[in-house]
């Protein structure tokens, strides 16, 4: 351990020590302040002799005279357990729940260690998470990465307890059950919105299966940068010793970019696009690319990340780079939120690109992806139909063409429409776009197999 008194300036949460040797990049310090209050920091950076610690809480009562700094020789590690299970904590992992302090069975870095591409298996098998929108249309694969694109005033973080509550991964019938958890991170949520989560996890049952890690909006920034690491280290670990099947929800990953940014700022560094810094990609990267499956292990850490676009802007920097980095993406518009449609997932822009690793004969069905080539025709058409009737008048259109506008209503109101609680199984999700599919004279359904439609449609349609 080496100890520093020699500060030599303090810009918002960094502080800056020169004179420094041998201090390596993401080491934990022990600050002493004059009064003998002890703060924890971590080296942000070191070149030149000069070290920038970030602090974990506020500067207060650190000056430039009289405060030390001990380099302690080690990263931020987070002791692991199969007894966070249930659990509540704070965006630095200590609990928040009033329970005892964790026993760990180890410690792990934080930042987790890079997976070799070559140990990486295909993500395969899907996620059930009982929203027909994202079951059906865009199916989540274990091992994948799948953001939620939200904005401001959308009910993102109903949508978020509802998937962590209703996720599961024996999804068929006879399917052997496998041990599935949930780590949920929020940053720099408000403390309504903490209470919020509590409390559903708690009411319904969701906790005992789950890890959770609140950062709040009045916690100093930097432990936004923290908080979805110690959730996905804590994820790798269940996952790859434990052999669970893991999902991490993240919310908000506007919050942990803004606090980039913050950062940066104080840093003095040359901002990118819209004030980011430029390095906010690769940044991005070390959380998205620690979702996967590792050859011979049984478990697989699957993430979502939910982000709110400023200004409802798809192209942002944020939604623009993380839309580079994960395999699709699911977008909650505000056109069906107005029409009081919950979950109000726009389906046109979504997209998961591994959809076809989890869904099929052998671990959905065997007609998912005629249906949901189908529905996705029927809904697009019906779309484009609204703006053209807006345009003629819909007594211009011809009967076909007003068939597929009613239909466009139906599907939003039955099939993108449920309830909070609502849990639908793939097959249920399935049978209800064959029902509604049934509207259709058997000459428009031209992206389904006749043998599909004799067997699963034949019930549906009208004699």
């Amino acid at each position: 351990m080496k100890e520093y008194k020699t500060v030599t300036q303090i810009a918002g949460p960094l502080v800056f020590v020169e004179g420094v040797s041998d201090i390596a990049y993401g080491e934990i310090v022990e600050i002493t302040l004059p009064s003998g209050e002890r703060k924890k920091g971590q080296v942000l950076d070191t070149q030149r002799g000069i070290a920038i610690i970030q602090v974990f809480g506020t500067t207060a009562g650190i000056n430039v005279s009289e405060t030390s700094v001990k380099f302690l020789g080690e990263t931020m590690q987070l002791g692991v357990s199969t007894e966070m299970l249930g659990r509540v904590f704070n965006g630095l992992g200590e609990p928040r729940d009033k329970g005892p302090s964790i026993i760990p069975e180890k410690r792990l870095d934080i930042n987790g260690a890079p997976i070799n591409p070559y140990a990486r298996a295909e993500p395969r098998d899907f996620i059930q998470t009982g929203i027909s929108t994202i079951d059906g249309l865009n199916t989540l694969v274990r091992g994948q990465k799948l953001p939620i694109f939200s904005a401001s005033g959308l009910p993102h973080n109903q949508l978020a307890v509802q998937i962590a509550r209703q996720a599961k991964v024996a999804a068929k019938a006879g399917a052997k059950e496998e041990n599935f958890a949930v780590v949920f991170a929020a940053v720099g949520i408000t403390n309504e919105e903490a209470l919020f989560f509590i409390r559903d996890f708690e009411k319904t049952g969701a906790l005992e299966r789950a890890v959770l890690f609140l950062n709040l909006a009045d916690d100093p920034s930097v432990e936004r940068i923290i908080t979805p690491r110690l959730a996905l280290t804590t994820a790798e670990y269940l996952a790859y010793e434990k052999d669970m099947h893991v999902l991490v929800i993240i919310t908000d990953m506007t919050n942990y970019c803004e606090a980039l940014r913050e950062i940066a700022s104080a840093r003095e560094e040359v901002p990118g696009r819209r004030g980011y810094p430029g390095y906010m990609y690769t940044d991005l990267s070390t959380i998205y690319e620690r979702a996967g499956r590792i050859k011979g292990k049984n478990g697989t850490v699957t993430q979502i990340g939910i982000l709110t676009m400023p200004g409802d802007d798809i192209t942002h920097p944020i939604a623009d780079l993380t839309g580079y980095i994960t395999e699709g993406q699911i977008v909650l518009g505000r056109d069906l939120h107005r029409k009081n449609i919950y979950p109000p997932v726009d389906v046109l822009p979504c997209l998961s690109r591994l959809m076809n690793l989890g869904i099929g004969k052998d671990r959905t069905r065997e007609d998912h992806r005629g249906v949901v080539d189908q529905l996705y025709a029927g809904y697009a058409t019906g779309r484009d139909l609204r703006s053209l009737a807006a345009v003629v008048g819909e007594e211009a259109l011809s009967a076909t063409d007003k068939l597929y506008l009613k239909f466009a209503d139906v599907f939003e109101e039955r099939f993108i429409k449920q309830g909070h609680h609502e849990d639908r199984s793939i097959e249920q999700t399935l049978e209800l776009g064959w029902e509604l599919l049934s509207m259709f004279p058997e000459s428009e359904l031209k992206r389904l197999k006749k043998e599909f439609i004799e067997k699963y449609g034949k019930k549906y349609r009208k004699n």
